[in-house]
């Protein structure tokens, strides 16, 4: 399969590394705003594209592999904001996109863990519950995309949450995310229910890139020739 690296950063290189071992070939790289005229011709040659930049262009990215009729997969965070718009584009353009806010098989296992434990817990409202994300420092959004999946998901199947929010509350209704910036950690997140009698808490840690960058990768042999809107529980069947 050829692929089409968008951003050729950490996560860039750490997906290439994997396409490369899982015998797929590199067709073009994409880093700078000039690359998009001089490597069109062999964007469109690819089978898919794999995004990972920043928010600020990432939607911009995403519509010109739409119109250059190749399947994208996109791990960049902080546009939500703008998906009902890709969404409508892609479906528009006859492409396809395969976003996740985590490409790790384990943290998307560990999403369906912490939904069905939020449902769970709907019935005690003894039961308080947080979240911790703790990532590098160069990560540049706050909370991380991951830490808000995870946030949704618990609000969805947790009555007595309404709301997220990224600070210290005494609001009942406010789910709390604390982000912790420090070192060089690939990503660590931890979701308690804490009460006066005991505490229950799941976490998950990415010990390197590389888990992400494999999800990334099985996305796009995933999405290749498809056309619509995906997710990893489409890849995983879940």
């Amino acid at each position: 399969m050829k692929l089409a690296l968008i951003g050729y950063g950490k996560m860039g290189k750490v997906v290439e590394e994997v396409a490369l071992s899982r015998n797929h070939s590199i067709a073009a790289i994409i880093d700078n705003p000039g690359d998009w005229s001089l490597k069109s011709d062999l964007l469109k040659q690819c089978d898919a594209a794999v995004e990972f930049t920043i928010p600020t262009v990432a939607v911009g990215n995403i519509m010109k592999c739409f119109e250059a009729g190749v399947p994208v997969v996109s791990g960049t965070t902080g546009w939500n904001d703008h998906f009902t718009e890709v969404k409508d584009y892609c479906l528009k353009m006859g492409g396809a996109l395969l976003y996740a806010s985590n490409f790790s098989l384990g943290m998307n296992i560990f999403f369906e863990v912490n939904r069905k434990l939020a449902n769970l817990m709907d019935p005690y409202p003894m039961y308080d519950v947080s979240i911790e994300e703790v990532h590098h420092t160069q990560k540049l959004d706050a909370p991380s995309g991951t830490a808000i999946t995870i946030a949704n998901d618990i609000i969805a199947n947790l009555e007595r949450k309404t709301v997220w929010v990224n600070e210290s509350s005494e609001n009942h209704g406010d789910l709390v995310i604390n982000s912790v910036r420090e070192g060089t950690v690939p990503g660590t997140h931890t979701i308690t229910y804490d009460s006066e009698n005991d505490l229950i808490s799941i976490r998950h840690e990415a010990k390197s890139r590389r888990g992400l960058a494999l999800g990334a990768v099985l996305a796009a042999e995933f999405i290749a020739g498809k056309k619509g809107i995906f997710t990893m529980s489409d890849l995983l069947g879940l």
